[in-house]
């Protein structure tokens, strides 16, 4: 296919693909609904003619009408007016006939746009002249119903002719400057012939852009630096207001590689706009002036080069250049579009697009064999072709925009191009043909479900699946693939194995013989193969819960399919997934199931090959086990074992809170590593919703599944609520979850830094956009050069009209912006506009002060709204003041002055004629010598002729002073023979009272009102005035330079003020001008005075830097007034007012401030939406805002930073109580905006409303909004660019919860640091009247588990009562009454189980024994409890105090055991026997069913104890051994790990030496005897 390479209206066609692609698409939206080919490689060749044009015509590529159609389609679509909007809203849909019956009356056949759209999609498009038809139906309906003057109306016109123009250039490729080739004659015809080829001018232009990019001066400085970019708005903002057509290099190089330039000519325009603006912004001599100059002089250099020299050269020549050069040019353009890359990124954006142009046979078969399956299989797919040749697999090259197609990525959830299958097989990731053929299928079935089925992209992707499947189904008859599912072959060839070292070859094979060990596994005696049940994962429709318990699923094919890709880093990441499989199985299946214990057998199958094996040879190759594999991401170890810096991040967060330890080394993230099963904990899963555990934390961060740090510090958090909700508030768990809770929110904070650094400073954007503006306003010159604020200058500082108010000038407003002392833009505004009315009023409307007052002011408006954008950024009262209010007040003061304006004229010249005749009379009394005087048009002094009209040197008053520049209007000679002449003085700018500031031109002088007459026996000689229009290119014969002046400007002495001169009305002058050579520069200089005035800013530099460091900065407040409101409900005797300043601040209604509150640690916050004022106290009324420690929640909760909750609390206050203002805003408006006037720190959020009934939060949509009147000041808001992301901080009951759980903690220990340690492993600890005890799971949940799991000390559940919790206390009893009886049983008939297996049986029969049993056994306990109750009679057995001790008051006397006869024990005498105590009320996890069944067990009738006491008493650890069978049966179980100890058993028998201890303590404490 070849490339569109056309110019649209108002649109550039862009690149379907991002990399540069040099194909376009062809056809209507697919599975691709928009991109070109990546790998087609063919050429337009040049067919010679005997004419140019013919020649021409051969060389345009073939337009394809579908294509055209989408482009002209989009073109009207994107089309925008002057305001940004879209015209094409006006036509998506045609009036509904309810709505609009007239429409349907007036056009009978209606259309829009969207049923345009709709035949684009389904291909019924076939040639543009359809297209134009529905087009101009559309456009034609418009015009017939909307009346002309409607926006309807007019945007079909605009449209229409947009359509035409643009389709115009897209069918008719000839242009206006193609037609001026064809005169360049016949030597050029070949030239033009490869220009003619878009791949070839885009490689010439590359050059000529390359030129001027790379340009250095001779001392080696980049010469284009300063014009790759345009300037910034923000710090140049007048650039934009000169400046028309702002360009620069990156805009040129994107052109070029859209394709923009259709010639050389096209580009050499852009390249002088680029000079002629910087040469028009620059002055001339400036740097960036010379470099202008210098970048035109290199293009033209270049182009010329290149059109004498290397286009004259062979077609091959250049083709042989073009591939040696293309990267490299590439590369600078796309330096020059991406300006933001660094050089490493553009290097690589460069080699990436010249891989996407390389063709199919470069790219697939460079990494693999043509013969392979594969390939053959995707080949065939790619160039599948219908009955004419066409390639239909086109649309499928690459994937649609996003831009054009948004609704296809909401449709469609698998996006998946040729591309995209292209790249998996250049990397080796399918295994089989399935694999292959199933993403194809994808493919396949993402264009049929977005297509419309009678569309042409789906009759292509039934064929192309015919196809698919015809060849694979000859490769699997040809292709014989051995062993298909083995390790040792594999679907795709390895064909750089040979490159690989052989240490790799020795790691890969000993992982197959590992996992071959696993896979040839069988059980002894029947040959079962033991690992068929964890080949492959179970089905999620027959075992849902088990991707709910089992967090990380893994099985054998996922390990084969790891293997053979090389993704393991080493032999310890294989052994790891394998130790998870087999830990999935015995974590899912109960013990002794087929599974659990297959899973035992395989891994200790596994750990004996590895073994025999041997270790692994040592090498720096081998990667750190440390390092593991990232099961899902499926990420190779080399790109692994580089960290991203937020993965860095989020791993520092991770292992902080793994890793952290208690002060006695305790692991506190051990309990949390991983979930209980459902089967121990099944109330677990209905008490928490959404359980999570640390492992399936560490494989959403090994998946990349973070985005940020936050989102893994919500599932920490989480997890801690889970265990806070499951768990006791007084267990050992719960503050576990608090410290891991705090060490989180510790960790983030030193990695994230100050949370406040997020959020911008507004006080500084505030003074840093005045600043702006007055600088910007300050700094505004005319066309000269010459700034509009210099006449200004010396304007009084007090209006005489309005003596009282402050004086102020621009000087004042200048040291407040320096001092920062404004904090609003509107009152910045109103004193810059009282300066600038000021010499308005002052001034009259023809005066130069007054334009330049008018010019500033409107400037200041423009560049206001340029710098808050219209209130996007800044939303300020001042914006209400546009350019319409002050046109509107010129016009109107022009009114009310003007006519005062022409009698001050008219008085003026009379007086002035008046002044003339008195001037020219006052020679004498008589007045008699005027008549004599004879005037005439020249006279002669000193050998000189002087004529009316000639500029004279006049000798000065004063000696020391320059001679006066006079302007001879008038000569005579009196009656006394004296001559004299009459004229018009100019000033020199020293003579003149101006700006130290101003500049002026070389030699500028100003004409004066100045006018008097002086004897000619005066002149010194003869000099030369010239009006500023004609200096600068003539010269006076026979003057010198020094006596030739300019005149721009006239001044008057009155008002101290210049004014441009625009008639130049002196008398004609005798002199002769002539052209110059070369014309005169424009020149302007500084004033004399510059230097005097920069010395006594430095006088007083340090007297001003003295008052400042004194001095706080004071922040200048806007005039306010009182407004008061009526109230309909408003009380007796009560003014209220919605603006009202009390003790020096002013608030107003809406408000929220600051409020004493006693015994808190912060104020609280209130909102004031009723103010009044009774005999002189002031009041106002509204709710409070509570801070999260005033409100009853759990201590992981989080809160964001600076939160507050609107309480249902309404207060009426006196405003004596008020402390400050602040802000209270919506979570939305937090995120988005600022109060300009109020500090960051007193700024809070507010999203939920706290409800002290219920104790509950609860959000709500937003906060109360006020309207008020318009003489309320509002405040200003600060608009961020971005929203901030709000962090979110603990509970502040957090640390006091830790601190109390430790201090109580540290009282149950007594300082018993071998109790804390069984403590740690063992599980959660609660205070007892003797001792601490551990606490077990629930009664209901013993016979499920023989040990209990971490999080294992549960809150009763919710809906339960205490009436069930009883229950579950007697059937603990209940049970171990029936358990008893049935273990027994359950032992004769399987005597070669374990007891946890014989407990497991025993707890299932309980579980499915009928209710009316369970009471039988129920009944039984309490009929033999009955005996044992009573208050024991004075003298009792101390073995009673000992029941007492144990048992709880109020507790039933545990029941003997069953089988005895407990009427014939007496109830007061000591028990001959053995007797069962009972448990006490808070279960206990050493107290378990083992233990108790353990108990029962061993008590005997012939002994008078329970166990053998004496025997016990005498074991040591030294003295037994153990053999290991014996070792296996140790209930090993009971700890959760060894702790410090050696062995297990070393650990079992510290434990028992404690409980020991114990005992024997209890005895010494209460006396017992005779036991």
């Amino acid at each position: 296919m070849r490339r569109l390479a056309f110019r649209g209206a108002g649109c550039t066609l862009k690149k379907l693909d991002s990399m540069g692609s040099k194909r376009r698409r062809a056809t209507s939206p697919s599975s691709s609904v928009s991109g070109g080919d990546f790998d087609d490689g063919h050429h337009s060749t040049n067919i010679p003619g005997p004419s140019r044009k013919r020649r021409r015509l051969s060389n345009l590529p073939t337009v394809d009408p579908i294509a055209v159609c989408h482009e002209l389609y989009n073109t009207i679509r994107d089309y925008k007016d002057e305001q940004g909007r879209l015209l094409c809203e006006l036509f998506i849909r045609a009036p509904k006939r309810r709505n609009q019956p007239d429409y349907y009356e007036v056009v009978s056949q209606p259309i829009d746009l969207m049923k345009i759209q709709q035949k684009l999609k389904m291909e019924e498009y076939d040639d543009v002249n359809v297209l134009t038809a529905d087009f101009q139906l559309l456009f034609n309906n418009a015009k017939a119903y909307y009346k002309p003057d409607s926006p309807e109306y007019k945007a079909a016109c605009k449209l229409w002719e947009l359509y035409l123009r643009t389709k115009n250039e897209f069918v008719q490729k000839g242009d206006a400057e193609e037609e001026d080739e064809d005169e360049e004659g016949h030597d050029n015809q070949g030239t033009n012939s490869e220009l003619s080829s878009p791949g070839y001018l885009k490689e010439i232009l590359e050059q000529l852009l390359e030129a001027v990019a790379v340009a250095t001066n001779p001392s080696g400085r980049l010469i284009s630096e300063l014009f790759q970019k345009l300037p910034s708005k923000v710090q140049y903002p007048d650039y934009y207001a000169i400046i028309k057509e702002p360009i620069d290099l990156k805009t040129i190089a994107q052109r070029i590689q859209n394709g923009t330039y259709k010639s050389i000519h096209a580009m050499a325009k852009d390249i002088d706009l680029l000079a002629k603006n910087a040469k028009t912004y620059n002055e001339p001599g400036s740097q960036v002036f010379k470099d202008a100059n210098a970048i035109k002089k290199i293009f033209n250099m270049k182009k010329a080069e290149i059109e004498h020299s290397e286009l004259a050269k062979s077609s091959l020549r250049i083709s042989n250049k073009r591939s040696a050069q293309g990267d490299r040019l590439s590369a600078i353009t796309m330096a020059l579009q991406y300006g933001s890359e660094s050089d490493e990124d553009a290097a690589l954006a460069a080699a990436a697009r010249y891989e996407e142009g390389e063709s199919e046979a470069e790219s697939i078969t460079s990494f693999m064999d043509t013969s392979n399956p594969l390939y053959q299989l995707y080949d065939t797919v790619r160039s599948c072709r219908n009955n004419q040749g066409q390639l239909i697999s086109e649309p499928f090259f690459h994937l649609p925009s996003k831009k054009k197609y948004p609704d296809y990525y909401q449709q469609i959830k698998a996006p998946i191009s040729l591309q995209q299958i292209r790249t998996k097989l250049k990397n080796h990731e399918y295994e089989t043909l399935d694999q292959l053929e199933a993403d194809l299928n994808l493919m396949f079935e993402n264009a049929k479900r977005y297509n419309v089925p009678n569309s042409a992209i789906y009759k292509r992707v039934l064929k192309m699946q015919q196809v698919m499947q015809a060849k694979k189904k000859e490769l699997a008859r040809r292709d014989d693939i051995e062993d298909g599912d083995s390790m040792i072959s594999s679907a795709t060839s390895d064909t750089g194995s040979s490159k690989r070292k052989s240490k790799k070859n020795i790691r890969k094979q000993r992982m197959k013989i590992l996992y071959n060990a696993v896979l040839e596994a069988r059980e002894p005696g029947t040959g079962r193969r033991l690992c068929d049940l964890f080949m492959v994962k179970p089905s999620k429709k027959d075992y849902p819960d088990y991707y709910k318990i089992i967090l990380e699923p893994m099985d054998l094919k996922m390990i084969e399919h790891n293997i053979r890709n090389d993704k393991y880093a080493g032999e310890e990441a294989m052994i790891e997934d394998m130790k998870l499989m087999f830990r999935n199985a015995r974590h899912y299946n109960e013990e002794g199931s087929q599974v659990y214990n297959d899973a035992h057998m395989l891994e200790k199958i596994l750990k004996e090959k590895r073994k025999e094996l041997g270790p692994l040879a040592e090498d720096d190759d081998v990667a750190s086990p440390k390092l593991k594999l990232s099961r899902k991401s499926g990420i190779s170890p080399k790109k692994s074992k580089y960290m991203t810096p937020m993965q860095q991040k989020l791993n520092e967060v991770y292992e902080a809170v793994k890793n952290y330890t208690d002060k006695r080394g305790r692991r506190l993230s051990a309990i949390f590593l991983r979930l209980p099963s459902r089967s121990e904990l099944p109330d677990y899963y209905v008490t928490i919703k959404k359980p999570v555990d640390m492992e399936k934390i560490r494989s959403h961060m090994m998946a990349n599944k973070y985005q940020d740090i936050d989102s893994m510090v919500e599932d920490f958090v989480m997890m801690f609520n889970n265990a806070c909700t499951y768990n006791e508030p007084e267990s050992l768990i719960y503050k576990d979850a608090l410290v891991l809770h705090k060490v989180l929110l510790e960790t983030r904070r030193e990695i994230e830094g100050d949370e406040d650094s997020h959020v911008p400073n507004v006080t500084l954007l505030i003074q840093e956009l005045i600043h702006n503006l007055f600088v910007s306003v300050m700094s505004h010159q005319d066309d000269e050069g010459r700034c509009y604020s210099d006449s200004l200058a010396e304007i009084p500082a007090v209006d005489p009209n309005f003596p009282n108010k402050p004086p102020l000038t621009f000087d004042i407003i200048r040291k407040n912006v320096e001092n920062n002392r404004y904090r609003r833009l509107d009152l910045f505004q109103e004193n810059m506009f009282e300066v600038l009315e000021r010499a308005r009023r002052m001034n009259r409307t023809d005066s130069e002060i007054y334009e330049d007052a008018v010019e500033l002011q409107q400037f200041f408006i423009k560049i206001r709204d340029e710098l808050c954008k219209n209130g996007e950024i800044l939303l300020s009262p001042a914006l209400s003041y546009t350019t319409k209010h002050l046109h509107n007040d010129v016009e109107k003061e022009k009114k009310e002055k003007l006519p005062k304006e022409i009698e001050e004229d008219k008085l003026k010249r009379e007086e002035e004629k008046r002044e003339a005749e008195k001037s020219e009379d006052s020679s004498g009394s008589a007045g008699l010598s005027s008549l004599h005087r004879t005037y005439s048009q020249d006279c002669s002094f000193k050998n000189s002729m002087y004529h009316v009209g000639d500029y004279v040197y006049v000798e000065p008053a004063e000696a020391n002073l320059q001679p006066h520049i006079v302007c001879i209007e008038r000569l005579w000679e009196d009656s006394a023979g004296e001559k004299w002449l009459y004229g018009c003085w100019f000033y020199r700018p020293n003579e003149t009272f101006h700006l130290a500031t101003r500049k002026f031109l070389e030699k500028e002088v100003f004409k004066s009102d100045y006018y008097n007459k002086v004897p000619v026996s005066k002149i010194l000689g003869k000099c030369v005035v010239m009006f500023v229009k004609e200096y600068f290119k003539l010269c006076p014969e026979n003057f010198r330079d020094e006596d030739v002046y300019v005149c721009e400007s006239r001044y008057s002495a009155k008002t101290k003020s210049f004014k441009k001169i625009k008639l130049w009305t002196m008398p004609v002058s005798s002199v002769r001008f002539v052209p110059r050579d070369v014309p005169l520069p424009v020149v302007r200089v500084a004033s004399v005075f510059a230097n005097t005035d920069k010395v006594d800013e430095e006088k007083h530099s340090e007297t001003l830097e003295d008052s400042k460091v004194g001095e706080s900065i004071l922040h200048l407040e806007k005039d306010k007034e009182d407004v008061p409101v009526e109230m309909s409900n408003g009380e007796p005797g009560c003014h209220y007012f919605e603006q009202l300043c009390y003790n020096d601040m002013w608030l107003k209604v809406g408000d929220c401030v600051f409020i004493k509150s006693h015994g808190l640690v912060r104020p609280r916050v209130g909102r004031i939406e009723k103010m009044w004022v009774r005999d002189g106290a002031a009041y106002f009324f509204g709710p409070i805002f509570i801070h999260p420690e005033e409100t009853e929640h759990e201590p992981t909760k989080m809160f964001y930073k600076k939160e507050v909750f609107l309480s249902n609390l309404e207060e009426t206050c006196p405003m004596t109580c008020i402390l400050g203002k602040c802000a209270v805003l919506s979570f939305k408006d937090f995120l988005s905006c600022r109060p300009t006037e109020i500090s960051e720190n007193d700024v809070f959020l507010c999203e939920s409303r706290y409800n002290e009934s219920d104790k509950q939060m609860k959000k709500f949509k937003g906060l109360k909004r006020f309207s008020l009147s318009a003489k309320v000041v509002d405040d200003e808001i600060y608009y961020f660019r971005k929203p901030i992301v709000p962090q979110k901080e603990p509970s502040p009951l957090l640390e006091k919860k830790i601190q109390q759980l430790e201090a109580k903690f540290a009282e149950l220990e007594g300082g018993d640091e071998d109790m804390e340690e069984m403590g740690e492993e063992e599980g959660d600890m609660t205070e007892t009247p003797s001792m601490p005890q551990l606490q077990t799971p629930l009664a209901s949940e013993l016979d499920i588990m023989p040990y209990t799991p971490p999080q294992s000390t549960p809150k009763s559940v919710k809906g339960s009562t205490k009436k069930e919790g009883s229950k579950r206390k007697i059937n603990m009893s209940g049970y171990i009454l029936f358990s008893s009886e049935m273990r027994a049983v359950i032992k004769a008939q399987h005597p070669d189980y374990s007891f946890g297996e014989l407990s497991r049986l025993v707890g299932t029969e309980w579980r499915n024994l009928e209710a009316t049993k369970k009471a039988e056994y129920e009944g039984v306990i309490g009929q033999n409890v009955s005996p044992m109750v009573g208050t024991p009679a004075p003298g009792a057995s101390p073995f009673g105090q000992q029941i007492g001790i144990l048992g709880p008051p109020g507790q039933q006397a545990p029941p003997p055991y069953p089988g005895q006869s407990p009427a014939s024990q007496p109830v007061m005498q000591q028990p001959t026997t053995p007797m069962f105590v009972s448990p006490p009320p808070k279960t206990q996890r050493l107290l378990h069913s083992e233990a108790y069944l353990k108990y029962i067990e061993g008590l005997s009738a012939e002994s008078n104890s329970i166990s053998k006491w004496d025997q016990t008493l005498a074991a040591r650890r030294r003295d037994v051994h153990l053999s290991k069978e014996q070792e296996s049966r140790l209930p090993s179980h009971w700890l959760k790990s060894k702790g410090a100890h050696t062995t297990m058993a070393d650990a079992l028998w510290r434990l028992r030496d404690l409980m020991l201890r114990d005992t024997l303590n209890i005895r010494q404490a209460y006396n017992i005897e005779n036991v």
